[in-house]
């Protein structure tokens, strides 16, 4: 309870029996303000002149300290920092998964885009989706220098997302195809069912006669493992393809000049081939 005394009047204020004024002040709530507005009542006016009411107040100091404090000590957000360029910064992403005696990463690269003169962009190349895989060195340790990667087409995306529990694919590489080295490194990629029907096996096998290289490295899935690679591969695939550059380039003055240009409908350009 904070008890207010009001020691002094005004000139021309006549105050008898003048009694203490009580301000209930919770210091529950720091930032609270008590104010008191003390007005003269008429039956206690002596004299013609209109006083003028005195205004008390009362601010607790504790609520500015404890603000400076929180904002002091207050988690910052972290803000994004462009290139040199002034870019939007490149987010890395991927997916692990650690076995006994492998570890496989999953990681995406985009397609690649060729500006034309009229200043739009066409795609030149799909992006795909890149399979690392890294030979245990001990227990919950990988040796990533020895790592052998594979990449994985759309196609090949698709064929492995369509894969039933029972059923199994294979896929074969050759990194120099065309080439004078061609047929000298050899990639075979086999994505088979486990003997219980609880998940598949990824198997990689390298042969690399260019430096006398024969690994072969395999890791088993889980079917919820597999479940989530299935997953990130439905979600990525319309990226890699390009197709959400031309969904977000899409505006509704383009389709109504699109329109307007083109007097026959859809159904005509169909029929009339």
């Amino acid at each position: 309870m904070l008890n207010l005394f009001l020691s002094s009047s005004p000139p021309g204020l006549t105050i008898p029996n003048p009694k203490p004024f009580c301000v209930l002040h919770s210091f529950s709530s720091l930032d609270a303000i008590a104010a008191i507005r003390l007005k003269p009542t008429p039956s206690s006016l002596s004299s013609t002149k209109t006083p003028r009411p005195q205004t008390l107040s009362i601010k607790c100091r504790r609520s500015d300290y404890f603000e400076q404090q929180n904002q002091r000590f207050a988690p910052k957000s972290p803000t994004p920092v462009n290139d040199a360029a002034g870019s939007p910064p490149r987010i890395y992403v991927g997916h692990s998964i650690y076995k006994g005696k492998a570890a496989l990463t999953v990681d995406v690269r985009p397609p690649e885009f060729t500006p034309l003169e009229t200043g739009a962009f066409k795609m030149t190349r799909e992006g795909y989706v890149l399979l690392q895989f890294a030979p245990a060195a001990g227990v919950r340790q990988y040796d990533w220098g020895r790592k052998q990667v594979f990449s994985l087409s759309v196609t090949e995306m698709g064929t492995i997302m369509s894969l039933g529990p029972s059923e199994s694919c294979e896929f074969f590489h050759d990194p120099f195809k065309g080439k004078s080295e061609e047929g000298k490194v050899r990639k075979v990629l086999k994505v088979e069912p486990l003997p219980d029907g609880t998940g598949h096996f990824f198997n990689l096998s390298v042969r690399n006669m260019l430096i006398n290289l024969d690994e072969s490295i395999y890791i088993p899935i889980t079917r919820a493992e597999y479940t989530v690679i299935v997953s990130a591969f439905n979600f990525i695939v319309p990226y890699l393809i390009g197709w959400h550059t031309f969904a977000s380039s899409i505006r509704p003055e383009d389709t109504n000049r699109v329109n307007n240009a083109n007097s026959r409908s859809s159904t005509d350009f169909e029929w009339s081939r």
